[in-house]
């Protein structure tokens, strides 16, 4: 066995090349170059740091490391590094890492407190399943606008979730990535993200343009991907549309399921409102003039919630219209929008109305769909209600043909900005 050893000419340098051959650049050198590599009695022995990169390693590179130590008549054992006595003990030691996790609180999240549309009955399934462990897609890639409901259902999934969860927002990622590179205690801050079974980061946009935060991030989605862990991503766009990733990074936190969080509806609002105990009437009132930003909708049902408490008494419409006053629009129903957007646009309510297919009364009844969409909170289906009957399908079609136009079209793109604004 010597003897092969030595007409391979092996060396702890050269075994290490092979296997550096066969991986994947980043995990060789997260995982195995750092590792105390030897050459004892016919065994070559990966010493890692602790005992979670020891099992890390065994569960994932075994049979690769294995493959090349048997082209040099070795065999391989993974063990984690025994300790020289040290009269004093630096804090900072590579051998003896210790990381303490920051306190992190996270609001507990329950999928029942999250009032389910249409709209999101996809992406809350599919939380759900991730939760329950039974996904067979990760990472999760939750994105959408601010105050749709994704951070909550993050939280949900956090708190459902069985075995152990780590949840961190982007920023909290960065500065624990700083701190452990300063204090050189990075293995251990791997192992700490590693050592779950579900991992959640929100905010994934805060990493941008942070080339090493990135760069140990992406590792870290693959190394629990590879160990069969859920890994939740959330963000406020897709993927293909976050600016300073590469499209290596892009690809990667595409590569599971991607699932878009729609702002509450008017139905969904006025839901809301009910459930704290407002009359359905009054609820509906609120919901058709406050915006579909979930934070906002959070300030309007603490000030009712607070006014109830100081005050003991009961919502009614004008108590809303005064204590809201700050918050709550002018009241302007859709229908009143679509007609004042008939005559900037040159066409007649009817005609929108109806099923004239003219290039111009198409584009415009379309764009009336954008108008709709970015400056009230009503939902696709509630749209095609007030541009003639229009289905779901048929408003989203009209939404993704406009946004594509605009990409070109600088006109179109600041006259649908200028109305947007005017009818918020």
């Amino acid at each position: 066995m010597q003897v092969a050893i030595l007409n391979k000419q092996a060396s702890v340098d050269a075994i290490l090349a092979d296997i550096a051959n066969r991986m994947d650049a980043a995990c060789f050198t997260s995982w195995i170059a750092p590792l105390n590599v030897v050459i004892s009695d016919s065994e070559l022995v990966f010493n890692a740091p602790n005992q979670f990169t020891a099992d890390f390693v065994n569960a994932t590179y075994t049979n690769i490391l294995n493959a090349v130590a048997d082209e040099y008549g070795l065999k391989t054992r993974v063990s984690v590094a025994s300790l020289a006595p040290r009269t004093v003990k630096t804090a900072n030691d590579n051998n003896s890492q210790t990381y303490t996790a920051p306190a992190i609180t996270n609001d507990a999240g329950d999928f029942g407190s999250f009032v389910l549309s249409e709209e999101n009955s996809f992406v809350v399934s599919a939380c759900k399943k991730m939760a329950a462990g039974t996904a067979t897609f990760s990472p999760l890639f939750l994105y959408g606008p601010a105050g749709c409901g994704k951070t909550l259902l993050a939280r949900c999934i956090n708190s459902a979730a069985h075995g152990r969860t780590i949840m961190m927002s982007g920023s909290q990622f960065v500065s624990e990535f700083a701190r452990a590179l300063h204090d050189r205690t990075i293995f251990a801050f791997k192992d700490y993200c590693r050592n779950c079974d579900t991992f959640i980061l929100d905010d994934v946009q805060v990493l941008s343009g942070k080339r090493a935060t990135c760069e140990e991030f992406l590792q870290l989605i693959v190394d629990l991907r590879n160990a069969g862990k859920n890994v939740v991503l959330v963000a406020d766009a897709a993927p293909s549309n976050l600016t300073g990733f590469d499209h290596r990074a892009q690809s990667l936190l595409a590569s599971g399921l991607v699932a878009d969080v729609v702002a509450p509806s008017r139905a969904v609002r006025a839901k809301m409102f009910e459930r704290a105990g407002v009359d359905v009437n009054v609820a509906n009132m609120i919901a058709g003039r406050v915006l579909s930003d979930g934070h906002v909708i959070a300030g309007v049902l603490n000030k009712i919630n607070a006014y109830r408490e100081i005050m003991s008494k009961s919502i009614d419409a004008d108590v809303a219209e005064h204590i809201l006053a700050d918050t709550l629009k002018k009241s302007r129903s859709p229908i009143a929008i679509v007609k004042s957007m008939c005559e900037k646009l040159g066409v007649s309510y009817d005609a929108v109305c109806g099923t004239g297919r003219a290039r111009a009364l198409v584009l415009a009844r379309q764009m009336m769909m954008v108008v709709l969409k970015n400056a009230t909170g009503l939902s696709l289906a509630e749209i095609g209600q007030y541009v003639g009957g229009r289905d779901h399908a048929t408003v989203m079609y009209g939404i993704d043909r406009i946004e594509k136009l605009k990409m070109t079209d600088l006109v179109l793109s600041a006259q649908l900005s200028q109305m947007i604004d005017e009818y918020k």
